[in-house]
């Protein structure tokens, strides 16, 4: 009777061991997804700032103190994996020796049960991610820097074709017509497929959502798919019409006409010309440069015959999030979709459609992460000149970077914003009160859409330090603005120029010696 319960010991022993290594493996990954997040606030290793007044020292310092950041890191998060791996493997070491007194060898041979199978394959499972976080380990690369896996890609693949099976293949539930034959109903392909999006909980499993729509109509079908630890199931499959959807692009101003004029290209282009589903709203601090606003809207009006459009006067000192709420307040006629947009943002027709399938009143909030571009003094310091902004708008770790500090760009209802408080008031200036909104809403019952866009850009501008702030916040502004200048690359190639000449004087004077012999 002794020996079932010494058994039962043993298994609840191996349990228990099991359990450990689950909350383990959690640990691991827990602690090298807080190491390898980026660091967003101020206090962040930045490169410096670009200048021709700035001398090589200042270059080197800065470049050296980011280099010296990223070791650190690199050397603490090893340090940190080493010892995690050791616990495991005493871990390991104390199951197999429960596990060979559980079923002791007979004749040489040990018979062991499908529970030590479980565990050595568990075992297997947790070296295996404590390996690959080992190789991954590193900075965290920028979404356009960092290459999708084959694994990931052909899940990706996977999903799309089973969002495809559920729209050319619906059921009852889906809202179609019993009557509507295959014949009748419009089929879908791959190359249907317009954007999607994931978000995996770690205990829950993957949600997908995918848009597809074809290329003569305005009707997107959406489709919500859930991966729960196993197959994929549906969730939801609608047809979502965005044709009278209206965006409310509103633009808080003081001075910047002439950026204000570059803005207006880009609206007339892309909103009066493309899409014409948009009113626009800018709102306006101060005098100077009002009467130049005023002159660029009715030209614009003038010329496209577009008057959906609103200028508030505010003769009071410039703040951003005065300056939205004003904008947002501002419209009279019910619900809208808004989009919170600075002047020197640069957007796509395509945006403006993401930004009406990611967000939903009552339900969801879209927060794009928007690819800010370098100087392009700096970028295309080889040309005579920067070619025009259309051209610059490429996705490279040399022209840009994508800017998943940034939470000013976003896409909500006008209901929503209102509900939730809207911006602190208090937040003077700029930066500040897009992070307290953007946290609001997490806290909330909406769900935050944050992912990256390709059709979203943030034009580089100067930006100035003013000398009345304290020596660590111009530290701080100082390196925000180098960051914004060039990437580390470039930065680099600034550093060395002078060796950089001096090589190639040597080597024209080597080729030229050569010629004469």
């Amino acid at each position: 009777m002794r020996m079932p319960r010494r058994g039962l010991v043993i298994q609840a022993r191996t349990r228990w061991l099991l359990v450990g290594l689950a909350l383990l493996f959690s640990l691991v990954l827990l602690m090298y997804l807080l190491e390898c997040a980026p660091q967003t606030d101020g206090n962040g290793s930045l490169p410096g700032v670009v200048g021709e007044s700035m001398g090589k020292e200042y270059y080197q310092a800065l470049l050296q103190e980011q280099e010296e950041h990223y070791q650190n890191r690199a050397t603490s998060l090893k340090r940190q994996i080493a010892q995690l791996k050791q616990e495991l493997q005493e871990m390991s070491d104390k199951l197999k020796s429960l596990q060979e007194k559980k079923n002791p060898k007979v004749n040489g041979m040990s018979y062991q049960g499908t529970k030590e199978q479980t565990s050595n394959d568990l075992l297997e499972f947790l070296h295996s991610q404590i390996d690959k976080a080992e190789l991954e380990m590193g900075l965290t690369r920028h979404p356009e820097e960092k290459p999708v896996r084959k694994d990931k890609r052909d899940e990706l693949v996977e999903v799309i074709e089973a969002g495809l099976e559920v729209i050319n293949n619906p059921d009852e539930e889906d809202g179609q017509d019993e009557d509507d034959g295959v014949g009748d109903r419009q089929l879908y392909s791959e190359n249907d497929f317009i954007e999607g999006y994931y978000r995996t909980e770690r205990d829950k499993g993957t949600q997908y959502e995918l848009f597809y729509k074809k290329m003569d109509g305005m009707e997107y079908r959406h489709v919500t798919l859930f991966r729960p630890f196993g197959p994929l199931m549906k969730v939801k499959s609608e047809t979502v019409d965005i044709s009278r959807s209206i965006i409310n692009v509103i633009v808080p101003l003081a001075g910047r006409t002439e950026a204000f004029a570059q803005f207006m290209q880009n609206f007339r282009d892309v909103c009066i010309h493309q899409d014409k589903r948009v009113h626009l709203t800018v709102v306006y601090f101060g005098q100077d440069g009002l009467s130049e606003v005023k002159s660029i809207l009715e030209s614009v009006a003038r010329e496209t015959d577009f008057h959906n459009y609103t200028l508030v006067s505010l003769n009071e000192e410039f703040n951003r999030g005065r300056g939205l709420d004003m904008g947002a307040r501002a419209w009279e006629k019910g619900e809208v979709l808004m989009f919170f947009c600075d002047v020197d943002v640069y957007f796509t027709a395509e945006f403006l459609n993401s930004c009406r399938l990611n967000a939903e009143p009552g339900k969801k909030v879209f927060y794009p992460v928007v690819f800010s571009l370098y100087n392009p003094a700096i970028v295309y310091a080889n040309q005579d000149i920067p070619p025009p902004v259309e051209q610059q708008l490429v996705h490279k770790k040399d022209s840009g970077f994508w800017r998943d500090f940034g939470f000013g760009m976003t896409c909500q209802y006008r209901t929503d914003f209102l509900t939730v408080g809207g911006f602190d008031l208090e937040v003077k200036g700029w930066g500040g009160e897009d992070v307290h909104l953007y946290r609001k809403y997490l806290h909330g019952e909406l769900m935050v859409i944050r992912t990256p866009v390709p059709g979203l850009f943030h034009l580089w501008h100067e930006k100035h330090c003013a000398d009345e702030l304290t020596p660590e916040q111009y530290r701080m502004c100082i390196q925000s603005k180098a960051m914004n200048e060039a990437s580390h690359s470039h930065l680099g190639m600034l550093v060395f120029r002078e060796e950089i000449e001096a090589h190639l004087r040597k080597q024209a004077y080597r080729t030229n010696s050569e010629a004469v012999r």
